[in-house]
């Protein structure tokens, strides 16, 4: 989902959208903190009170939606409107109209002070602290205050109400800094006269402003558009599923079941190092599978001289046991006898008495650094004969030809190679793939292609850098 904000930075408490006539205030407990005090002459005084009566017209004012309240200061404090008063924006404004100045001093952390203690209480309308529910002060002010903001600003800040500062003329900078919320950036405003403050009214409108973006068709969603505060999210009809760009739907269907042996190269040109960065990359794919009783299973194998079942197909129903038992492989440190691991794969590991089960499509993933000490072509071309899809992944000294020996068809989107862990760009291609007949298992194999791609880059751009590193510690 996106949130389009308008006109200002945003907010913890606000979004907002142009469209006119489809905008909504999120549910807000809002108090203006006025000042009238000497300085403020009676036509600048009028500015203020038009200044709040436009900001309020853009408000979604009802008692479950935003409420208002308007404390006048400046050497006493007065309630000119409490958040139970008004529910109509008409009888706001009517309000807002009749306020006459103070004309005494400037006390504004009393005001501060009164509107944490009263204005926002319970008894004056003020809700229950809620997230549904923001508290909002806008301080409006020209001179510097005569009693301490600081410590009252801090506590309101702290009691959860979010702080407006806007400085007029003689206003003090540092002064609205020690009582606006953070981000400042966000929460002053200053303008050099009262003659000019109405241009922060399109400003605070924004501000306070949540569209129903479903409503004004700005969104991407391919079928059902549903609303949320200055945002939106997608869904799907009935029969449909949401695809992972959050947009696009696709005709449901559940994920075909895969039962996937990873064929890992434990020689010793791998080095303990880098077999701990394999480790990590098979437990990225596996990650991203839907490891389950009925969906993926998993089986791992290492291979050198010898072969070795570290754990078979369906031992483990979820990703959590998978990549512990991963983890806990240890490294053999011997030969590369991969033809050897092809034929334990095919016989042993895709097999009923191994966990292996009938009809499930069945893809082996074989991971080497080096070429094999032992022939290759029967054992790769008999698994791919049984059906099995196979992925050949190289590194180092890999020897390319062998690695499109085990592939599957279409072969450069079944094997991935780089000599030097630099040019892992190279290999990098889209893979595809329409080979089954039911389009949710062909659906399941494409997705899981694309993991097997994406968890191999981390792998190697890993690699690399480690390789880098130890490239400039041997010079």
């Amino acid at each position: 989902p996106r949130t389009l904000v308008c006109g200002r930075a945003q907010t913890p408490a606000f979004s907002c959208h142009h469209a006119v006539g489809l905008c909504k205030t999120r549910p807000m407990d809002l108090v203006f903190i006025i000042d009238s005090s000497r300085s403020v002459r009676p036509a600048e005084f009028e500015q203020v009170k038009v200044f709040l009566a436009k900001v309020i017209e853009g408000l979604d004012v009802g008692v479950s939606a935003t409420r208002v309240g308007v404390i006048n200061y400046a050497s006493t404090v007065k309630n000119e409107v409490s958040l139970k008063t008004y529910r109509t924006k008409a009888g706001l404004v009517k309000a807002v109209t009749k306020i006459e100045p103070l004309s005494t001093g400037t006390m504004t952390g009393l005001a501060i002070q009164f509107a944490l203690n009263v204005a926002f209480s319970e008894a004056e309308g003020g809700r229950a602290k809620s997230p549904d529910i923001s508290k909002v002060a806008i301080i409006v002010t020209d001179g510097h205050p005569q009693d301490n903001v600081k410590d009252v600003a801090q506590r309101a800040r702290e009691a959860g109400i979010e702080i407006f500062a806007i400085g007029v003329g003689r206003a003090n900078m540092h002064i609205l800094k020690l009582m606006a919320s953070d981000p400042h950036n966000d929460h002053m405003d200053y303008v050099e006269s009262y003659s000019v403050i109405e241009k922060l009214t399109k400003k605070f409108q924004e501000a306070l402003c949540v569209s129903d973006l479903c409503a004004t068709g700005d969104h991407d969603c391919e079928q059902v558009c549903i609303s949320t505060p200055g945002s939106y999210k997608c869904a799907c009809k009935d029969g449909f599923t949401l695809a992972d760009n959050g947009r696009s739907c696709t005709e449901a269907c559940s994920s075909a079941a895969l039962d996937v042996v990873f064929v890992i190269d434990g020689s010793k040109s791998i080095r303990p190092e880098n077999f701990k960065l394999v480790k990590k990359w098979i437990n990225q794919i596996i990650d991203k599978m839907e490891v389950s009783e009925s969906k993926t299973h998993v089986g791992l194998v290492q291979y050198s001289s010898t072969v070795k079942t570290e754990f078979p197909l369906g031992r483990y129903n979820n990703k959590t046991d998978v990549k512990v038992a991963v983890k806990k492989m240890n490294y053999m440190e011997k030969g590369t006898m991969t033809g050897q691991a092809l034929g334990y794969m095919t016989d042993t590991s895709f097999s009923l008495s191994h966990g292996a089960r009938p009809g499930v499509q069945k893809v082996g993933i074989v991971f080497t650094d080096g070429r094999s000490q032992d022939y290759i072509g029967d054992t790769a071309k008999k698994a791919k004969e049984l059906g099995v899809k196979m992925y050949a992944v190289g590194v180092g000294s890999a020897v390319e030809s062998e690695l499109k020996t085990i592939a599957s068809e279409p072969i450069p989107e079944h094997y991935f190679y780089t000599a030097d862990f630099k040019t892992m760009n190279q290999i990098a291609k889209k893979l595809q793939i329409n080979i089954c007949e039911d389009p949710c298992e062909c659906d399941s194999l494409v997705k899981f292609q694309k993991k097997v791609e994406a968890a191999l880059q981390a792998l190697l751009e890993s690699m690399s850098e480690r390789i880098a590193l130890l490239e400039k510690k041997i010079v």
